[in-house]
């Protein structure tokens, strides 16, 4: 039933009274917020999609279900309310059976403008849960039992996920305590650097902490999985050798198409590969171009997957988009100091785009199913990429 979503019209926090319990907000259009864009196929190579989306399991590595304001400037005092709305309506369409939601990548805002708060993050993910428990399409993926559950019958499996262990400070317990608060995924630092290592936007990178080390071991006894997307090249490639279980990174690409710091150096993409890791192609606003592809699209997208698993295998590519319901590239000019993008760019010049066109948002996961029938790609290689590398992947990382 993958393709097939029991979606009610729940939209979220409907159990309370908005404008009396909470502010309401008008917000960004979950499906048609800019043009579709279409990937054309014959009424055959439709039919074949169809029955992959239908057949397999399919996930999302890295992606925000987050709905934002239609108007951005709203967006702090959206997030300081701490009522965020998810795309249910978006997330029926999209194809998915998982998806990991990395919810505000720790710009709660409520107790610190610099974000990655303790608080903030239990905050967020408490009242996430909350809505979550008031409908009946999305459950929570805590086993690989659930994402199968949700494939089986028609629902989505969210799966908890932070993309930095900054909240947890330099005390390794609090990784336990986020396990038991639902987290499956979490990444060891975001850009800046924490008590575990640097961060990719560091102009010297020290490695992975002796902390660090400590944390990459309580992860794999809990059976929590690791991420390193914004580590810096020597973070990662200690955390690859360091853990036991083989790790992500959820969102990401490759820094030989695209030459910033927010993609990866090949010693670190092979290195994942030996130890059995994973890739997530990311489709983030003017992340994955290339030089044949400057205008971001799903082309260049899919240039990144392609190098990639030429590279490394493709035992070893997934997608994780990181897309959300809103206006991605008016946030990310809001929010550039906090989430370092001039830094990933060293300054690089892009030629901007209103939206990634095939890859505007998470509803649109399935074009990415089009594009690999389209180009002529196996049953068994797309089953593969859409999500069973990631899942051969959690049955040695989860806890079962």
């Amino acid at each position: 039933m993958g393709g097939h979503k029991k979606y009610s019209g729940y939209r979220s926090f409907a159990y309370l009274d908005e404008g009396l319990d909470f502010k309401g907000y008008k917000l960004a259009k979950e499906i048609g917020r800019v043009e579709p864009y279409i990937i054309h196929l014959s009424k055959s190579e439709e039919e074949r999609c169809e029955g992959i989306i239908d057949k397999c399991i399919v996930i999302s590595l890295h992606d925000h279900t987050l709905v934002t304001p239609d108007d951005m400037n709203q967006i702090f005092e959206y997030i300081r309310d701490g009522r965020l709305f998810t795309g249910y309506e978006g997330l029926s369409v999209s194809g998915l059976d998982a998806v990991f939601e990395n919810f505000l990548d720790g710009l709660g805002g409520i107790a610190s403008k610099m974000g990655w708060k303790w608080d903030d993050v239990v905050y967020d993910l408490g009242m996430k849960l909350s809505d979550i428990a008031h409908q009946d399409l999305v459950i929570r993926g805590e086993k690989v039992e659930d994402l199968i559950k949700a494939h089986e019958t028609g629902k989505i499996a969210l799966i908890p996920t932070l993309e930095s262990a900054t909240p947890i400070e330099n005390e390794v317990d609090r990784v336990d305590v986020l396990y038991g608060l639902g987290i499956r995924c979490m990444g060891i630092v975001y850009s800046e650097s924490n008590a575990l290592g640097s961060g990719l936007r560091e102009k010297r990178d020290g490695g992975l902490t002796t902390f660090g080390y400590e944390v990459v071991k309580r992860m794999n006894k809990l059976g929590m999985a690791i991420d390193v997307s914004h580590a810096g090249d020597q973070t990662s490639l200690d955390v690859i050798e360091a853990s036991s279980k083989p790790i992500f990174i959820t969102h990401s690409g490759a820094r030989k198409l695209w030459d910033i710091k927010r993609l990866e150096p090949d010693e670190v993409l092979v290195a994942l590969a030996e130890k059995e890791g994973v890739i997530g192609i990311e489709a983030s606003p003017h992340t994955t171009i290339t030089e044949k592809h400057p205008e971001h699209n799903i082309e260049s997208v899919m240039e990144h997957f392609e190098y990639c698993a030429e590279l490394m295998g493709i035992d070893h590519v997934g997608f994780g988009p990181d897309t959300l319901f809103g206006d991605h590239v008016a946030l990310h000019h809001i929010f550039s100091q906090q989430l370092s993008i001039q830094q990933a760019f060293r300054g690089k010049k892009v030629k901007e785009v209103e939206y990634v066109k095939g890859l505007e948002n998470p509803s649109e996961f399935s074009n990415i199913v089009r594009w690999l029938v389209k180009h002529g790609y196996s049953d068994q290689e797309i089953e593969k990429v859409i999500g069973g590398n990631v899942l051969r992947v959690l049955k040695k990382v989860w806890w079962h």
